[in-house]
This record gives C-alpha cells, structure tokens and sequence, in this order.
C-alpha cells in the first residue's frame, strides 16, 4: 500500500475528500515523525503496535570495494514493535467480511 492508497482507503472509510484525508494523513504521519525524533520518543498505539527510536552500537564492518576495515559509528535508528492484535492479524490473513443471511 502506497501513501496515495492509503489517504484513499481514509478518504472512503471517514467520509473524507481527498484533500482532507491527505490532510489528516499528514498530520498523523507528521505527529509520529516528531515524536519519534525525540531522544526519549515513543510512541504507542494499543493494538497495533509502539515506534521508538533505538541507539545501534559503533561496529566494524569491511568494505567490499577495498576489503579495508572500517568503523561505523554509533547512530540512532527508528524501531517498531507490533501489538498483540496487529500480530495475530498478520497470522490468521486479513479479516474477510461476514457472509450475508438470505
């Protein structure tokens, strides 16, 4: 799903134009951005799952041009751990609607 399909997907379940819906979509992706940049930023949504960003150690790596050793310093990096609900979903496929009643 690309960022147009998803402010699509908002626009037709919010009744929402597009314009709005990208509005929305850009605030909620800019509010997460954010907070996440924070030194101490987390952020969790119940369900679904909590974005953090995460210190990755200095390491030495080789690079493959040259086969010389190089250091890599250490860096902040953004991480996401999903929820309990958002896991089971992936496991079991996504939610098929209920079948009508004749």
């Amino acid at each position: 799903m690309t960022k147009k399909d998803l402010v699509a997907h908002v626009a037709a379940h919010a009744s929402l134009t597009k314009k709005q819906a990208g509005m929305a979509v850009d605030a909620f992706l800019d509010g997460l951005s954010g907070a996440i940049a924070e030194k101490e930023g987390k952020v969790s949504l119940v369900g679904f799952g909590t974005f953090s960003n995460k210190t990755r150690a200095a390491r030495t790596g080789v690079d493959p041009k040259t086969h010389a050793r190089k250091t890599y310093p250490a860096k902040r990096v953004p991480h996401f751990k999903a929820g309990k609900t958002l896991k089971e979903l992936v496991e079991k496929g996504p939610r098929r609607p209920a079948a009508k009643k004749h």
